[in-house]
């Protein structure tokens, strides 16, 4: 009887919880805007160091493309499988986008459909052939030709087809898109004449991609791989870039599940490729699998970010840096039967304040925000966090991704300069 009694009164709690955020995201009077009482509603801004000019360049930048004096302003998040689920990145453009209903600017997609991975919702992937992934978060999976994504597929059919389509609602169609390969000989990449729509193509060697620009703007497109001959193995796929020529937010989300701090460093393409997005803004939210494992200690983890921080200022000197606390979680330790409260997250978020100012960077501190320590049973409790503790649901990332987006807004709207 007594097991009975706390069990519901769990239940109980639990369906307060999801009432008082049901009731606060449709616009009911809450004194937290998602009425979820162990967030700390706060510590909900952007911390800066003594030069924050770069994240006020930032703003210039927004202020620009509202005044119609910039045609795009770049966003590029790196993360793990927080950012590769995609619902985050989804709410955080989302809106970017709404600032001033804008619809072009544009979307990085990788296939992750053909790397028979988890695929972000605001677009799809399809292909007729078959793939072979490579990826720099695991030993196993690691090529040394991979870029700026930190993954790519490899195929070797004699034909096949690919292509993309969007889904969503902050980019619904584009007129030119970039596709990122390896250039090989032995392969030829095409658009079928069956599209119907006259279609100039532009090889751009140098940059690694070769350009499609269309007619009138669609929201698909499938593409035709030929191997000519059998001389040179692998045509490799990087992903591509989808631009839409009005104006608007670009958005590339650099996510592969299990990425740590050190994983795009193995990518030897990294900066060349990145170059060819100019990012205005550049937010890693990487640190959760750093965090899990063994070998984990601070100085290893800022020296990561010190060496790929300096990468992304070699690809775009002038970016700004927002750097994202690692989330709470949970980890298996050896001996334990549960998974225990991670205490090396609190000395990842120690870190991030610390290169803040070596870096000139920005700092959201999400593992504040989330509540800190062992908070993330809480996000469990309230129906936000999965069942391991360490990821968010669908509701829980798009929450962390509001909640990002209106510490950014805040702050943009304090220094902008267009009222």
């Amino acid at each position: 009887m007594l097991f009975l009694k706390r069990k519901v009164q769990s239940n109980i709690q639990r369906l307060a919880l999801c009432l008082m955020l049901t009731v606060s995201l449709n616009g009911g009077a809450q004194t937290s805007p998602y009425g979820l009482p162990f967030v700390d509603y706060t510590k909900n801004k952007i911390s800066y160091s003594k030069d924050s000019s770069e994240m006020m360049d930032f703003f210039r930048k927004v202020d620009e493309l509202k005044q119609g004096k910039r045609a795009k302003v770049t966003i590029v998040h790196y993360g793990g499988s927080h950012i590769q689920a995609g619902f985050w990145g989804d709410k955080l453009i989302s809106n970017f986008q709404a600032i001033n209903n804008f619809e072009g600017g544009g979307l990085f997609i990788f296939p992750f459909k053909l790397a028979s991975t988890n695929s972000p919702g605001y677009y799809k992937s399809f292909s007729s052939g078959k793939w072979k992934r490579f990826r720099c978060a695991t030993v196993k999976e690691m090529c040394e030709n991979l870029g700026m994504a930190g993954i790519a597929v490899v195929n070797n059919d004699s034909s096949t087809n690919f292509g993309i389509k969007l889904t969503n609602v902050h980019h619904k169609k584009f007129n030119i898109i970039k596709v990122y390969h390896n250039f090989n000989a032995s392969f030829e990449i095409s658009i079928p004449e069956s599209i119907g729509m006259q279609v100039a193509r532009k090889d751009v060697k140098e940059k690694g991609f070769t350009a499609f620009a269309f007619e009138t703007y669609i929201d698909s497109v499938n593409f035709k791989l030929v191997k000519l001959d059998t001389n040179r193995k692998d045509f490799m796929l990087y992903g591509f870039s989808v631009e839409n020529t009005n104006p608007g937010f670009y958005y590339a989300g650099f996510g592969v599940n299990g990425a740590s701090s050190n994983s795009y460093l193995k990518c030897n393409l990294f900066k060349e490729q990145l170059e060819t997005l100019q990012p205005d803004l550049v937010v890693f939210s990487l640190g959760v699998n750093d965090t899990q494992g063994k070998d984990f200690n601070k100085e290893d983890y800022i020296n990561h970010y010190d060496s790929m921080i300096a990468e992304v200022r070699k690809a775009s000197p002038s970016c700004a840096i927002l750097l994202t606390t690692t989330t709470d979680n949970y980890i298996k330790l050896k001996g334990k039967k549960r998974r225990v409260s991670n205490s090396r997250t609190a000395t990842a978020g120690e870190a991030m304040f610390e290169m803040m100012e070596t870096h000139k960077a920005a700092v959201w501190d999400l593992y504040g925000i989330m509540g800190g320590y062992k908070s993330m049973a809480n996000w469990l409790k309230a129906g936000l966090a999965a069942k391991d503790k360490v990821h968010f649901n669908a509701r829980g990332y798009g929450i962390v991704g509001q909640l990002m987006f209106d510490a950014i807004d805040k702050s943009y709207k304090y220094n902008s300069k267009v009222k």
